[in-house]
């Protein structure tokens, strides 16, 4: 039953990579190139959020959770921790790409503030469900369990990258979608996640940075209205990564 979850969710992710080729893009009174807003790009994400919603009480969604602990808890004795680092890996990817010369869509600036907008949504919205649903783990550790925030991390910066450098290649975005959905199923695997936290928190990651984008045009206005391209600009990002929160200081030069 588990392995059978990996195909599904795994498949699901690369389908989520490749559906969103279609996203419109236009340019909107600043440098940076910004979704124009479709209520289809709000399938996906939706679909994924309803399913977690709905989860927490149907119970033939409970019992399928419990299936699949079962299966981890018995065939699994060994969890491997490298989720807690490859949630990071897409978004970090986009300015190791950038670094290397492989220039995105947007300018460092602009990126950095749909970044920064990105995981502001992301991490509010997690905390906020999280203090809410008061959901146990599968491990019984705590009662944080619904939505995972690994899982909204890994899926906002899979989407931060294919956002970006799909023009250049949808094998960018493909390979970050496939990085998150990895971190997503190694939630479960590691006994941390029910798979409905897993689903809620990759499409709360989706819609985090596709919010991001549309708000854009509309932040970049307020922030930078007599700022020059070349001005430096200092944010502090918020993280939060399932256990720990902080801050984080960005400079854009």
């Amino acid at each position: 039953m588990f392995y059978k979850t990996i195909s599904m969710v795994f498949l699901f992710g690369l389908f989520s990579a490749n559906a969103q080729q279609n996203d419109s893009i236009t340019k909107i009174d600043t440098t940076s190139h910004n979704l124009k807003f479709n209520y289809k790009q709000l399938i996906i994400p939706g679909v994924l959020i309803g399913y977690g919603v709905i989860g927490i009480g149907n119970d033939q969604l409970l019992s399928f959770n419990h299936q699949i602990k079962s299966e981890v808890t018995e065939d699994i004795d060994e969890k491997i921790t490298i989720d807690d680092f490859s949630q990071y890996a897409p978004a970090v990817s986009v300015y190791a790409l950038n670094a290397f010369g492989v220039k995105g869509k947007n300018n460092m600036r602009d990126r950095s503030v749909i970044f920064v907008t990105s995981y502001a949504i992301m991490a509010t919205t997690i905390l906020g469900l999280k203090s809410i649903v008061h959901e146990e783990r599968p491990d019984g550790s705590s009662n944080n369990s619904f939505p995972s925030g690994h899982t909204a991390t890994a899926f906002a910066g899979a989407e931060f990258l294919w956002q970006e450098y799909k023009d250049k290649s949808i094998w960018y975005g493909i390979a970050g979608y496939a990085v998150a959905t990895g971190t997503g199923l190694f939630r479960i695997y590691n006994n941390r996640h029910w798979l409905t936290d897993v689903a809620a928190g990759a499409g709360i990651g989706i819609l985090s940075t596709k919010l991001a984008y549309w708000m854009n045009p509309y932040i970049t206005r307020k922030l930078f209205k007599s700022s020059s391209e070349s001005n430096s600009t200092s944010m502090i990002m918020p993280f939060y990564n399932g256990q720990q929160y902080g801050l984080g200081f960005v400079k854009v030069f």
